[in-house]
């Protein structure tokens, strides 16, 4: 039932950005924002339940929670800034895109460093 709820929204904002392009192109911009805040607001519910899975999962597992907020956060980063490049490439400024795409992959580098040291670390523990 989710599904059909976002896939209508969806399609009623598409038809509206449509409609609305043709006259005033900054509105259907706008309307695509505000369509895009909708959908992931709707999403947000079954996010919270993903997250109380992983976090009991690692609990169980006994791994540091420094790493899974790491992850949740790259994860994050991921999911905003290809939100933000879609919605710059629906404005028709894909050299914007582009830019936020490359500033979310330096992003998600640094948060990456400390984790892969850890990993390699490790490693080095196990090789005599």
């Amino acid at each position: 039932m989710d599904i059909m709820q976002i896939v209508a929204i969806g399609l009623i904002a598409t038809v509206l950005i449509v409609v609305v392009k043709s006259q005033r192109p900054e509105l259907g911009v706008l309307l695509s924002v505000v369509a895009g805040i909708i959908l992931f607001l709707l999403v947000l519910g079954k996010i919270g339940s993903i997250m109380d899975i992983i976090k009991d999962l690692t609990a169980r597992a006994e791994i540091n929670m420094v790493y899974l907020g790491t992850i949740l956060k790259i994860i994050g980063i991921a999911y905003i800034a290809e939100f933000g490049a879609q919605i710059s490439r629906d404005a028709g400024e894909s050299a914007v895109a582009t830019k936020i795409e490359f500033a979310a992959k330096i992003m998600i580098m640094v948060l990456a460093v400390p984790m892969i040291v850890a990993v390699l670390q490790m490693l080095l523990r196990l090789v005599p």
